[in-house]
């Protein structure tokens, strides 16, 4: 089962070494990791997905990551509501007359060429993973010269509030 951990660190030199030495050391296989500064230039967020046998498993890995001295806060977002995305740039084989075909392919996943090139163009699609793999597969077919893929990155979602009905009256 794939778990999503997100890691807020310091952004020191290292750091990232320590904390995916830690996994390794578990024997935990690292299926993406993002790593970004963030509004806090002196913290880092780190968001690795990871594949977990037993829950338990995960919970000794996350006691683990608490005792770094560089780690400030873990969580587990696995069951939460989060949004998530995954960047990915692709190099096609494209002759000119492809290109229209290949643009609307592209539309229809809100997908962008950002790069044209005389025998082959380069397409830039972010989503849900689930999504850029449709997509990679769609385009296959053209051939691909190259993909660079960030990995998957996740945030909770905002709460949205329930209003209080507790002291509501029914007026017939």
């Amino acid at each position: 089962m794939k778990r999503t951990i997100t890691v807020l660190v310091q952004n020191r030199s290292g750091v990232l070494n320590r904390i995916t030495g830690l996994f390794a050391r578990r024997q935990y296989n690292i299926d993406s990791i993002t790593v970004g500064v963030t509004d806090n230039p002196t913290v880092s967020r780190m968001t690795f997905v990871v594949v977990a046998d037993a829950m338990e498993n995960v919970e000794q890995v996350m006691k683990q990551l608490h005792k770094q001295v560089d780690v400030l806060k873990v969580k587990d977002v696995t069951e939460e509501a989060t949004v998530s995305r995954e960047l990915a740039l692709i190099k096609i084989a494209a002759t000119p007359e492809q290109r229209a075909e290949i643009g609307s392919l592209a539309e229809t996943f809100r997908a962008q060429m950002i790069d044209v090139g005389r025998d082959s163009l380069t397409l830039q699609v972010t989503g849900h993973t689930d999504k850029v793999e449709a997509f990679i597969e769609l385009i296959k077919s053209y051939g691909i010269q190259e993909i660079a893929r960030t990995g998957v990155t996740a945030i909770s979602r905002s709460v949205k509030t329930q209003p209080d009905t507790s002291r509501l009256t029914l007026i017939y």
